[in-house]
C-alpha cells in the first residue's frame, strides 16, 4: 500500500467517512483542506441507483450553473456562413468547417466544448473517433448541436456543465472554485443536483439518488446528506 504524504494526511483528519454532513458543514470542510498553491475545483460525485449498460438508465444532460463554473471554457464551433458569424461573435474560440476538420484530423484539439449545427453533423460524424473518447462530441441532447450558436456559446462560456454517468452509476463535474464563497457553491451544487434529478431515466428503479460526496481537486471526499441539496 502506497505510503500517503502528510498534506494528505492532514487533510484527512477531522473528516468522518462514514458521517453524513449536511451540505453548509461539509462545504466548510471541504474548502478549509483545498489548501493547494492553485485554486481548487470544488467537485461533486452522485451516486445514482442505474446501470448505464442499459440504454434506458442512461444518464445524461447539461446544467447552467447560477454562479458559472469559474473555467475559462474553450468553445469550438462548426458552422458555416451567418451561423459561423454568429458564433464568432458570441466568443468562440475556433469557428470552421473542413478547416476546422482538417485541423482537430491532425491531432489539434485547442477547444473544450464543441458546437455544431445540424447540417455540419455529416461532417463532424467523421471526427468521432478523435472527439468522442474525449467527450467532445456534439450532441443535441446537451444542446451541442444546434441552429441557436451564439446561446450555446455564450452558455458554455457562462458556466454550463456537461454530465454523463459512469459504468459505475456516479456522475460527477465541477460547480465552481475553492475562492468561491459557500453560499454561491451550495447554489451551483444544488442546481447540478437537480439537474441530475430531472435527467431520471425511464428505467431507472428504486431510489435514485443514493449518494453524494464533495471535494476539492486535493483534498478528501466528505458525504453529504442528500436531503441537504435536493429540492423537496
Amino acid at each position: 500500500m502506497a505510503k500517503l504524504g502528510k498534506r494528505t494526511v492532514k487533510a484527512r483528519e477531522g473528516v468522518d467517512h462514514v458521517k453524513l454532513y449536511g451540505l453548509e458543514e461539509a462545504l466548510a470542510m471541504v474548502k478549509e483542506r483545498a489548501t493547494a498553491k492553485f485554486d481548487e475545483t470544488i467537485e461533486i460525485a452522485i451516486n445514482l441507483g442505474v446501470d448505464p449498460r442499459h440504454a434506458d438508465q442512461m444518464v445524461r444532460g447539461v446544467c447552467n450553473l447560477p454562479n458559472g463554473s469559474g473555467r475559462t471554457v474553450r468553445v469550438g464551433v462548426f458552422a458555416r456562413g451567418p451561423k459561423a458569424d454568429e458564433a464568432k461573435a458570441a466568443g468562440a474560440d475556433v469557428v470552421g468547417a473542413e478547416d476546422l476538420l482538417e485541423i482537430v484530423q491532425g491531432g489539434k484539439i485547442e477547444f473544450d466544448r464543441c458546437i455544431a449545427t445540424p447540417d455540419m453533423m455529416p461532417l463532424v460524424g467523421r471526427l468521432g473517433k478523435v472527439l468522442g473518447p474525449r467527450g467532445l462530441m456534439p450532441n443535441p441532447k446537451v444542446g451541442t448541436v444546434t441552429m441557436d450558436v451564439a446561446g450555446a456559446v455564450k452558455a458554455a462560456k457562462g458556466g454550463a456543465v456537461e454530465f454523463r454517468v459512469e459504468k459505475a452509476g456516479i456522475v460527477h463535474g465541477g460547480v465552481g472554485k475553492a475562492s468561491f464563497d459557500a453560499e454561491k457553491l451550495a447554489q451551483n451544487i444544488k442546481a447540478f443536483a437537480d439537474a441530475v434529478v430531472k435527467a431520471k431515466p425511464t428505467g431507472a428503479k428504486g431510489q435514485y439518488v443514493q449518494k453524494i460526496a464533495v471535494s476539492s481537486t486535493m483534498g478528501p471526499g466528505v458525504r453529504v446528506e442528500p436531503s441537504s441539496v435536493l429540492s423537496a
